[in-house]
């Protein structure tokens, strides 16, 4: 038989207005500050209390039983709430291509190639805007509040990509915030392009990025890295743009030690951020600390994809994989240095499946990178880090913010990362939002001739 959530439960968060939510749950490293004076906090570190909505915002935030019934109170009869969460590294312009671009064959070396003939083909101003629309409409569904996006970036694409961009995120603006970074292989920093780009990102607000080499195999040579950086960081300083760059993203690395310096050298800690850091997991104990220390001291934040890197990595027809593909997190954050879990491509070449669900993520995530016994601050990593990292706001519950919150059926931490809680339900301003997710027939109906063309 399906569960579905209570129908009172759902007539009552229905009529909007002020409420009063009693015995309600949520994770201690998803309250802003910590829990209530008085709250009790259980041994998976959730905090039970009650929550007062005013005006869409939250207007208080108490243990149990302290707040005054001065708003149509709901019971939730200890049900865990949410703050909807941040996506911190996702692909929008990529996204729902599958079945349309070549396969990739799950490697990064396919999924290269599937994307540069899927741009080509198909990466018009319509068929960006409608492909990014989806992915939102998606993340919408999940109860994600924000998201950074990389945007692919090449001379003749960077354009067209930002301009559907621009038009995308004033669309979405009261619903999810947006965030964009430029895209382009960190050679296109040393040509005569780099200018021009660093302007168009600069008009549209976002950062400058760029995929860093690896030493060694195919992947090329860090020879001239220390260069290719200073120009990078030279324009994005001229023009005072933050940097999120994508980095070690396979077995061999060595770039992320250059970013470091890179930074230090160039006065911009607490500037950077580096996404996937894959190969800092494989190298010697020594070295591996040794490499953190130095990315602490250049206040770099990561940014870890478990679900999208433990399918591109390591991947070799008819041979299971040895590894998991995901940065070392429990030293990065024994170390101080911030770190958010994201969910990255979404049906495309780099990764088959997804559907922009940062609570699935972290669910995931938990399960994938030992994140639990105890689960502890694991929370945090879908929401206060990454808004701490991006700027963005959401993803926490504290007094004055906006009542946009996910109600789940699940009493406690287990059940959330057992099932996929699919019938969550989602509230904006503190009013429940009657929404579902798209149907792929949307995609569908597109016709690929006209984008062809």
């Amino acid at each position: 038989m399906t569960q579905t959530t209570p129908r009172p439960l759902t007539e009552a968060l229905a009529s909007g207005g002020d409420l009063l939510l009693r015995n309600l749950r949520c994770p201690e490293a998803l309250l802003m500050g910590s829990a209530p004076a008085g709250a009790p906090v259980d041994a998976s570190g959730t905090a039970s209390v009650d929550m007062l909505i005013k005006g869409g915002r939250i207007a208080a935030l108490e243990a149990p039983g302290r707040l005054e019934a001065s708003a149509r109170t709901v019971d939730l009869g200890g049900r865990h709430v949410w703050p909807m969460l941040i996506d911190a590294h996702t692909h929008l312009d990529k996204g729902h291509v599958l079945g349309r671009a070549p396969d990739s064959g799950g490697t990064h070396a396919g999924a290269r190639e599937a994307t540069t003939q899927d741009r080509i083909a198909h990466w018009r101003h319509d068929d960006l805007m409608r492909r990014m629309d989806f992915g939102l409409s998606c993340a919408e569904a999940h109860g994600v509040a924000a998201i950074r996006t990389h945007l692919d970036s090449h001379e003749g694409q960077g354009e067209t990509t930002w301009g559907a961009f621009a038009e995308t995120r004033e669309a979405w603006k009261d619903r999810i915030a947006l965030q964009a970074v430029a895209l382009v292989p960190l050679d296109a920093w040393g040509t005569d392009y780099a200018p021009h780009l660093a302007d168009l990102v600069a008009r549209h607000g976002g950062l400058i990025g760029g995929v860093t080499r690896a030493s060694g195999g195919t992947h090329g040579s860090l020879s001239d890295i220390d260069a290719l950086l200073d120009r990078l960081f030279t324009l994005a300083r001229e023009r005072d743009l933050n940097i999120d760059l994508h980095v070690d993203e396979a077995a061999e690395g060595g770039a992320l030690t250059h970013v470091a310096r890179a930074a230090i050298r160039h006065g911009y800690e607490g500037r950077v951020t580096c996404g996937h850091c894959c190969s800092l997991a494989r190298l010697p104990e020594d070295e591996m600390h040794a490499a953190i220390a130095l990315v602490k001291e250049a206040g770099l934040s990561l940014i870890t994809l478990p679900t999208v890197n433990m399918y591109l990595q390591d991947r070799v027809p008819g041979r299971t994989p040895r590894w998991r593909g995901v940065m070392p997190l429990h030293e990065l954050r024994e170390a101080g240095v911030p770190v958010a879990v994201a969910g990255d491509n979404c049906r495309d070449p780099f990764y088959a499946y997804g559907d922009h669900d940062m609570l699935d993520t972290w669910r995931e995530a938990v399960r994938i990178c030992h994140l639990d016994h105890p689960l502890g601050a694991a929370a945090a990593l879908a929401g206060p880090a990454p808004a701490g990292i991006t700027g963005l706001a959401g993803g926490s519950l504290g007094v004055g913010q906006r009542a946009d919150l996910m109600v789940l059926e699940a009493w406690s931490m287990d059940q959330v990362i057992a099932r996929p809680q699919s019938d969550r339900l989602l509230l904006r301003a503190g009013k429940l939002l009657d929404i579902a997710l798209p149907s792929y027939a949307a995609l569908e109906a597109a016709p690929a001739a006209h984008e062809a063309a």
